[in-house]
């Protein structure tokens, strides 16, 4: 007898889809209508009563519960739309003016109030009759931040959270790199976008503030520093100053440091970032962190990360670059699975998947990764060598894995009043300057670049993971800033920077202890440059650039030795950079097994 194979077939097809939908519930969930209750008030213990609007499935019920604090204003464009698609999918969320901002009461100090009003917040929400008090949070860059500070005071009923293109550490991953003050970022956020008065949305950009006599490129080369709100806002911004003032890694920072209170933290917790989001470490570290620290074995375990190659926000093209259709992913997708997990118990499959995933640039592909860094990473040194004239991509300068048996130096100028202009790389926000990974040759023509390349490559390389420099160095002043940029150069020539770093020499013991340097002494720096995955290809070359200045990404270091903000006047800079024998100063690339291995 003849047995009818395709019968079988459509037999296990059935079988299939129905487990497919059994792990996938997201997609077999009704679509709710919703109401909006407006203007709801929520006391805080001060007195101060912070104002939200709350989005509800239109059936009377409990829910599970999402809160949203935002200090753009609940009518923003795209936070409507977003609120009424959880509300759809069966959760109630609290969409709330942050302290101080739009329809809240309160003095708008950013960052200082966030970890106190977010408990709060949260509570308030677990109480009310609408919801099942299974509290989860939302939101990205500052309403990520506000995420991270809420659950470090352990919210009872707090179950999740998900801080998107979030910073971890306000000092190190928003304020600064390596010491180094991101000026565009801090000025075009913190003066001319988030001044202490209330700004419509339509004078967001950065322009429509400048004075008419004034180009902001203009207003960021001013000295001293302490002063330039008054360039734009033509007033004291109080938190400016005291962003300035506090230049080091002091009690003012560590006192809203997420990454000091990991610990504390009781709940599964998901990041998202992208490889050229200024705020990348933070994803990396607030996945670290918990993974490490987390207060409880289901915070730890519970702990997920996703980076794709993107800015401030997820697409395809970023930076000049396409990284194909595969590069997008749907953030609403992706965390209304996370949320459906945790919040309303839906076995969607998310327990059993790897918890990081990060997305290979140079092949364009996504992996599935067992932690970060990469367990069995191996870590190679990759020497910078010259006979002596780097300058330039015209000059002598190469990159080895064998390390140089011949000690030498190369040279250059570093002028304050000339500094290496910023293009691409981890930027947003309010500035002028384009982020991403855009072509560095222009600036490689520069004699105060120093530019080392490796030969073409034969095989492939893949990296992912922490990215460091160590670097043998002297300067005549008593302080100076080192940049360093890692570089994937394709065989058309176009340089396509992969991570970067940057240290303000006088915290080479740590972001908490400024020393500064006596001139003309060699000291050896460790520079952390942002985490990174990248497929350097048969036929590219690796390229690590070094220069003293990325303006107005960062603030020019004046060479003088004086506080943050007060110097008005700087002073060249002649810089020596070391490398080989005794003085070998070399890139730590963390190389993993590449595709198909």
């Amino acid at each position: 007898m003849i047995k009818d194979k395709s019968k079988n077939h459509g037999f296990w097809l059935i079988i299939a889809c129905i487990w497919v939908l059994s792990i996938f519930q997201i997609s077999a969930q009704p679509m709710n209508d919703i109401r909006i209750l407006r203007h709801q008030g929520v006391p805080m213990k001060d007195g101060v009563v912070l104002y939200a609007d709350v989005y509800l499935p239109e059936k009377t019920g409990k829910y599970p519960t999402l809160v949203v604090r935002t200090p753009y204003g609940v009518q923003r464009p795209g936070m409507h739309e977003t609120m009424v698609k959880f509300a759809q999918r069966g959760y109630a969320v609290v969409l709330q003016d942050v302290r101080g901002r739009y329809e809240s009461e309160g003095v708008w100090e950013p960052f200082r109030d966030e970890a106190s009003d977010g408990y709060e917040t949260i509570e308030w929400a677990a109480a009310q009759a609408w919801s099942n008090g299974r509290v989860g949070t939302q939101g990205g860059s500052y309403l990520g931040h506000n995420q991270w500070a809420a659950a470090s005071e352990r919210p009872p009923h707090l179950v999740a959270i998900f801080p998107i293109l979030a910073s971890t550490n306000i000092y190190a991953n928003w304020w600064g790199m390596g010491g180094a003050f991101r000026l565009s970022f801090n000025y075009g956020w913190g003066v001319v976008r988030m001044p202490n008065k209330i700004m419509l949305p339509q004078y967001w950009h950065t322009a429509a503030f400048m004075p008419e006599n004034k180009k902001y490129e203009n207003i960021l080369m001013h000295l001293p520093l302490k002063d330039g709100d008054l360039q734009s806002a033509g007033h004291e911004v109080p938190h400016y100053r005291d962003w300035i003032e506090h230049q080091s890694y002091d009690s003012y920072w560590k006192k809203i440091s997420d990454e000091e209170r990991f610990d504390r933290i009781e709940v599964p917790t998901h990041t998202l970032g992208g490889w050229f989001d200024i705020f990348v470490m933070g994803t990396i570290n607030g996945y670290v962190g918990m993974k490490n620290h987390g207060a409880n074995e289901e915070a730890r375990r519970g702990t997920r990360m996703i980076i794709g190659p993107w800015g401030h926000g997820s697409s395809q093209s970023f930076g000049g670059v396409d990284f194909t259709p595969d590069a997008e992913r749907d953030y609403f997708e992706l965390q209304l699975r996370f949320y459906d997990y945790h919040l309303k118990g839906i076995n969607n499959g998310l327990a059993e998947e790897k918890p990081v995933e990060l997305f290979y640039m140079g092949v364009n592909q996504w992996r599935n990764e067992d932690d970060w860094p990469i367990p069995g990473t191996d870590y190679k040194n990759l020497y910078i060598t010259s006979g002596g004239s780097a300058n330039s991509v015209r000059g002598d300068g190469r990159l080895t894995f064998e390390k140089p048996a011949q000690s030498n130096s190369d040279n250059y100028r570093y002028d304050p009043d000339q500094p290496v202009p910023t293009i691409g790389g981890n930027n947003c926000c309010g500035t002028p300057t384009l982020s991403g990974p855009r072509d560095q040759r222009p600036l490689e023509r520069r004699e105060d670049v120093l530019v080392y390349t490796s030969d073409f490559l034969e095989e492939p390389i893949t990296i992912a993971g922490p990215v460091k420099m160590v670097l043998n160095a002297q300067t005549d002043g008593p302080d100076t800033d080192w940049m360093i940029k890692l570089i994937d150069v394709h065989p058309d020539g176009y340089a396509m920077p992969v991570s970067e770093g940057i240290l303000r020499a006088r915290f080479r013991e740590g972001l908490d202890k400024m020393k500064l340097l006596k001139p003309g002494q060699q000291y050896q720096y460790e520079i952390t440059l942002t985490g990174t995955a990248n497929v350097f290809k048969p036929g590219h070359r690796i390229r690590i650039d070094i220069t003293s200045s990325n303006f107005p990404q960062f603030d020019r270091n004046p060479n003088t030795g004086e506080d943050l903000g007060a110097s008005e006047k700087v002073r060249v800079a002649n810089q020596t950079i070391y490398h080989g024998g005794a003085n070998a100063s070399y890139l730590v690339l963390p190389t993993v097994p590449g595709f198909g291995e």
